[in-house]
């Protein structure tokens, strides 16, 4: 029989987020406790959320979850960004941050994300790699509490937990917008934090909110219709649709702006667990978290980023299916059966080529639709861990986790999320530059580099101007691209759902 491991104790001297005081394998002694190990930009470990806030939920007295938060990219070591990504997803456990990835290597962790299973009596009891199984967890769950009663070694007591949301209420007209689009018809916005559309005026008038502003999947008019942190978007001028990347419930809806109605176009609501490339008809095919798409012809492609590929969805068919990728995690170039990419989570078009911003592998990559379509890498060190603020040409240009990527004369701009700024790619030389941001994260208007974004994730332009979803400010920003002045919009009639304050008081 193998020796029982006692898991090592938790470092009280680091920051600790969602609890105002730090917690010790000691003090939770009589507890279940899994450890989450994370890191906020990896999309399995996003997954991996809703799966523990379940179990969370369900054992409210006698299981406690920590979010061990191991950073990826430099930008995912400061406190103040973990803080953000706990109210953008609604993390409701404790968050260490794992200075220098200390409790990592403590457990022996090798992959994100990975959840450690410790018993009432602090030993170790499994290590579910991966995305992991709620149902066999929450076996497991049941096993150890059950076990633990009969030797009266569980201690049943609720945790109380000084929220960070309870300091910092998601109040804000905005919250965590990932997307912007601007058409004819006005701006859409992604509200990703509130599960809504907004639609406004140039301007900031008001012209339609869509969605009740809870998370949900349901159908039905503006005001009954539910969206979970939905993202990218692309509209059908000439039948006044707008498509929408429905992220959290891995599904597509339309919005018919005639009828004033959502609906369901693509996706069952659960998460695929298949990655490699296939398809079907569109409401009985489960996607991964689509997170932006564009209309070409009467063809969505759509940035998938759940299984790291390009899909398709033929409109008049409704058949969905696999356009590029076979589903491995990394940068590979060639033909569209043999490429690969890492989190795809923007997506753009010239009318010859796609344009992806490949956020893991912080790189552009280009994807043919006329023959031979072959996929390449615009810009960017193609690598995992190849990432850094580096203007320059092809390979020797290093991004941070960029999310956002629009072609419009004749460049590309991009949202380069993590290094807070945008850069301007010529797509047929790879040479990238910052036009816009010093590089630190704040909320600061005024021209070209002498200006400060937040983790901006969403870009669109209409005539001269370039619209930025700044996701950490809770802002819309808008570029005067003949001049590089930035201004923030402003909503005046905009409320957070149940939280309208009249304005002019």
């Amino acid at each position: 029989m193998a020796p029982r491991i006692r898991a090592p104790e938790l470092p009280q001297n680091y920051s600790w987020l969602n609890t105002d005081k730090p917690l010790s394998m000691k003090q939770l002694k009589g507890r279940v406790v899994i450890l989450d190990f994370w890191t906020y930009c990896c999309i399995n470990c996003l997954h991996v959320l809703p799966k523990l806030k379940y179990l969370e939920q369900k054992y409210k007295d006698s299981l406690t979850v920590i979010g061990i938060h191991s950073a990826k990219f430099d930008n995912e070591k400061e406190s103040e960004n973990i803080r953000q990504a706990i109210l953008r997803y609604d993390i409701e456990h404790p968050v260490l941050v794992d200075i220098g990835f200390r409790v990592w290597q403590e457990y022996t962790v090798r992959a994100w994300p990975t959840l450690i299973v410790i018993d009432p009596q602090g030993y170790i009891v499994d290590y579910v790699p991966g995305e992991g199984n709620r149902d066999a967890l929450d076996r497991l769950i049941q096993e150890l509490i059950s076990q633990h009663s009969e030797k009266g070694t569980i201690n049943f007591q609720e945790l109380s937990l000084t929220l960070e949301k309870q300091r910092q209420p998601l109040i804000t007209p905005l919250a965590f917008p990932g997307k912007v689009l601007a058409t004819s018809e006005g701006l859409f916005i992604a509200d990703s934090g509130h599960h809504r559309l907004v639609m406004s005026s140039f301007d900031g008038e008001i012209l339609h909110l869509i969605g009740t502003g809870k998370s949900g999947l349901a159908d039905g008019s503006f005001s009954e219709a539910q969206f979970f942190a939905p993202q990218g978007m692309t509209f059908d001028a000439e039948n006044q649709i707008l498509y929408i990347a429905d992220t959290e419930n891995h599904a597509l809806r339309k919005i018919d702006l005639k009828r004033q109605v959502v609906e369901t176009i693509a996706g069952t609501g659960e998460q695929s667990r298949n990655i490699r490339p296939h398809g079907g008809a569109g409401l009985e095919t489960a996607l991964n978290s689509p997170w932006d798409l564009v209309k070409v012809g009467n063809t969505l492609f759509i940035a998938m980023a759940g299984p790291h590929q390009i899909w398709q969805m033929d409109l008049e068919t409704g058949i969905v299916k696999t356009y590029a990728g076979t589903g491995a995690e990394g940068c590979v170039d060639g033909s569209l059966t043999e490429s690969a990419f890492a989190q795809p989570s923007g997506i753009s078009i010239n009318g010859q080529e796609l344009y992806i911003a490949d956020s893991e592998v912080s790189s552009i990559r280009g994807v043919g639709l006329v023959e031979p379509q072959q996929v390449r890498t615009v810009c960017g060190s193609g690598q995992l861990f190849g990432f850094g603020d580096v203007d320059g040409q092809g390979e020797d240009v290093w991004l941070q986790h960029c999310l956002g990527i629009e072609y419009a004369q004749n460049f590309l701009w991009i949202a380069d999320t993590y290094n807070h700024k945008i850069k301007l790619v010529s797509p047929s030389t790879g040479n990238c530059q910052t036009v816009l941001g010093d590089g630190s994260a704040g909320l600061e208007d005024g021209k070209g580099k002498n200006t400060r974004f937040f983790e901006p994730s969403g870009l669109s332009a209409i005539g001269s101007y370039l619209y930025i979803a700044d996701t950490n400010n809770h802002a819309i920003r808008r570029v005067d691209l003949n001049t590089f002045e930035v201004t923030t919009l402003q909503f005046p009639s905009l409320c957070a759902p149940d939280v309208c304050i009249p304005p002019n008081l």
